[in-house]
């Protein structure tokens, strides 16, 4: 083998992995919403939550971006580990698709003779003004890409048989019996670690079984190493996660672990199975039969082991599923005892809830983690107001200094989570979104902002109320009325605010009247406050000193409640549909 064949081959695997890249990519786009539609579906049913993973696999053709989804929500606490089990089962079921695609396409039909007129219509589709029209122009040139790099990479390999030495050197690895069944699967296991594909690796099986490098037996011992070298994936997505993350990716390990163990067990009559429904479906030679060689990829000997390989990828992947989506309260269990919850985990109550295990490998639905968290930031927000309405009725020194204490440490909060998220929110906008996703992600930066300024409103209440206490001002009963009714309209508002997001979040936001209101009603009573204050001065009924600091909170409370029905109004731009 040349140097220029080793970066022929070396350069169409890139080819194949871009274009597989580019395919998922399109995909999420152009059917982003459906797939929203399909994690709305998960439930506590296993056997729907295996159905939910199978349908989100087999649309964007990636078990490990669908794993990796399932980590990250089951770290924003979207779903329960039960559920994120059953929905990774189905994931190892959808994955076996691409196998298929690649048996089929890639060695019978010739696909790569069509592939460059196919790039002419992705170039022309991704010119489209419609975004749907490009994200399917981008999944037609990944898809050509795709085949194009899988005819290069069969191009570019050797022909062993041309060259007895390498051959045999090859043969005498597959000649230790069971020894070389583990030896292939360590093999396998490690080419998907290193190329974080099981897809590619699976190509690159295929074509070493087409070429006659190894034996059908040897082949099925890589694709059940493939199995386990594709778990690493959703490991890494959650070493940053948290607790329920780690367990959600070992619960895979786990899966698959489970699979390869009675697969090795039962390894020779495993392979007669595959070899009699594939002589008895397909009307093909047993694979599995004792001499079988294979001659060429296009001959029936040919097809019959590549269809064998698939097929043997499905059935342990159904078959797995079959036996553990009965046992997922267990696994879980077992996970739990894997993975114990840190002592000190609930230290830090304020730490990110939906985002700390980064963007998701689905742009398109990372946005779903944002918007969680945004939540999140505007429920802590309102805990921010609830103390500062508690500072101004407390009349104890030590106490309001408590308070004062906790409302600056939420400002803190506040601008740490704005950080956070603008920062997911920067790599999210890197990636290759959707049009009508980008617009979601610019109304998301103003609303994070907006709640930032809500939380510097609550530490300026304090500021006021500690200057006031200095001065030894005193407000009186009616002025704590008053104050009193304004924040508890902000609190008002507050909910109002919170509704309208959770409503945008579900696609059910109509309009923001109700946001309207509440700022109306703010509006009202600052005006009312603030004349009946000024009249009390001109009459030296109260003291101009106090009434200052009095005012300076009314002032807050009415900005409050501008920051909220900013966040409503964004939400009308960026989120609903007209």
């Amino acid at each position: 083998m040349t140097i220029l064949q080793l970066f022929t081959l070396l350069g169409a695997l890139g080819m194949f992995l871009y274009g597989m890249n580019l395919m998922s990519s399109g995909l999420q786009k152009a059917a982003g919403e459906r797939l929203r539609g399909f994690l709305s579906a998960m439930t506590s049913n296993p056997l729907k939550g295996a159905l939910t993973g199978l349908g989100i696999t087999t649309v964007i053709q990636s078990s490990s971006a669908t794993t990796v989804m399932v980590v990250s929500f089951v770290n924003a606490g979207l779903l329960a580990l039960t559920q994120a089990i059953g929905v990774i089962m189905g994931a190892n079921i959808g994955t076996t698709v691409t196998a298929w695609m690649v048996s089929w396409l890639g060695f019978k039909a010739d696909i790569s003779v069509l592939a460059v007129p196919l790039m002419l219509l992705g170039f022309l589709f991704s010119n489209s003004k419609k975004n749907n029209r490009k994200s399917i122009g981008e999944l037609i040139v990944g898809f050509s890409l795709l085949f194009l790099g899988l005819s290069f990479m069969k191009d570019s390999v050797p022909d062993l048989r041309q060259t007895p030495e390498v051959l045999e050197f090859v043969t005498a690895w597959s000649g230790y019996g069971y020894g070389s069944v583990l030896l292939f699967l360590v093999f396998g296991t490690v080419l998907t670690l290193v190329l974080q594909s099981s897809s590619a690796t699976m190509a690159i099986t295929l074509i070493m079984l087409s070429m006659g490098w190894i034996p059908f037996d040897m082949a099925c011992a890589m694709v059940l190493g493939e199995n386990i070298g594709t778990t690493i994936t959703a490991n890494i997505a959650a070493s940053i996660g948290n607790t329920q993350a780690k367990r959600a990716a070992m619960s895979h390990t786990i899966f698959n672990l489970f699979g390869v163990l009675w697969a090795l067990i039962l390894f020779r009559p495993f392979l007669k199975l595959v070899g009699v429904i594939i002589e008895n479906l397909f009307g093909l030679p047993n694979p599995a039969a004792e001499g079988f060689v294979v001659t060429d990829s296009v001959s029936p000997d040919g097809t019959a082991a590549l269809y064998g390989l698939s097929m043997l990828h499905t059935l342990f992947n159904l078959i797995n599923t079959l036996i553990l989506v009965w046992f997922t309260g267990w696994i879980a269990k077992a996970v739990c005892w894997i993975i114990r919850t840190p002592k000190n985990q609930q230290k830090e109550v304020f730490k990110l809830k939906y985002i700390s295990a980064g963007p998701l490998a689905t742009p398109e639905l990372s946005v779903e983690q944002a918007f969680e968290e945004i939540i999140h930031f505007a429920q802590i927000s309102k805990n921010g107001a609830v103390y500062a309405k508690a500072a101004i009725n407390e009349s104890d020194s030590d106490k309001f200094e408590e308070l004062r204490g906790k409302l600056v440490k939420y400002e803190e909060i506040s601008d740490r989570i704005e950080y956070e998220i603008a920062t997911f929110l920067n790599a999210l906008s890197a990636e290759e979104i959707s049009e009508s996703t980008s617009v979601k992600v610019k109304a998301m930066y103003k609303i994070i902002g907006e709640l930032e300024s809500l939380g510097d409103s609550g530490d300026t209440i304090s500021r006021i109320l500690s200057r006031k206490n200095i001065h030894k001002k005193i407000f009186d009963a009616d002025s704590i009325k008053n104050l009193n009714a304004m924040a508890d309209a902000v609190l008002v508002a507050y909910d109002v605010m919170i509704q309208n997001l959770t409503a945008a979040h579900k696609g059910e936001l109509v309009d923001i009247t109700n946001a309207y209101n509440a700022e109306d009603h703010l509006n009202t009573l600052r005006n009312n406050f603030r004349d009946a204050v000024i009249e009390e001065i001109d009459n030296g009924v109260k003291n101009y000193h106090t009434s200052v600091y009095y005012m300076d909170i009314i002032t807050a409370y009415e900005r409050m409640g501008d920051f909220m029905v900013n966040i409503s109004q964004d939400l009308e731009r960026g989120f609903v549909n007209k």
